[in-house]
């Protein structure tokens, strides 16, 4: 089911460790229309970046983001964020950049950029809340991951 011209509900539910774990990862009913204003604001994301927006992690049921160790009150629980990159645009932190620099709402923006590779954790608001724009870089490292605010 597509929910945008870019962005179908497989792919916003899709989780290779759900898949190895044989673990469905279907979203609710209501899920499914978050990850639809999600799908939304991530076209407008292509957009400014000007090319493919891939998503490597959105929704996760309860199962599946404990598996894989997500925050309690993760926004993926809900169908607010998905992790994303863009690498025809560039690296990830050139990705966020760019999306604070256009001033596309969002709720929370992480550059999460362990060793090579990363990503941008891109959450959304809920529907009547004011974009919040937290921005934030992860540093991972030995122990629990840590947050500083601001994009290094």
């Amino acid at each position: 089911m597509k929910l945008t011209a870019n962005f179908s509900l497989a792919e916003l539910v899709h989780s290779d460790w759900a898949v190895r774990q044989g673990i469905d990862n279907s979203a609710p009913e209501h899920v499914v229309a978050n990850l639809t204003r999600l799908a939304q604001r991530l076209e407008t994301v292509r957009t400014v970046l000007g090319c493919p927006v891939y998503v490597s992690s959105g929704y996760r049921s309860p199962l599946v983001n404990k598996g894989v160790g997500g925050a309690r009150t993760s926004d993926h629980l809900l169908g607010f964020a998905a992790d994303i990159r863009a690498p025809a645009y560039g690296t990830p932190l050139e990705v966020a950049r760019r999306i604070v620099k256009a001033g596309i709402p969002f709720k929370q923006l992480i550059h999460e950029a362990p060793g090579v590779g990363g990503w941008v954790h891109f959450a959304i608001e809920p529907e009547g809340d004011k974009p919040a724009r937290d921005i934030l870089t992860a540093h991972f490292g030995n122990g629990p991951v840590t947050y500083t605010r601001g994009l290094q």
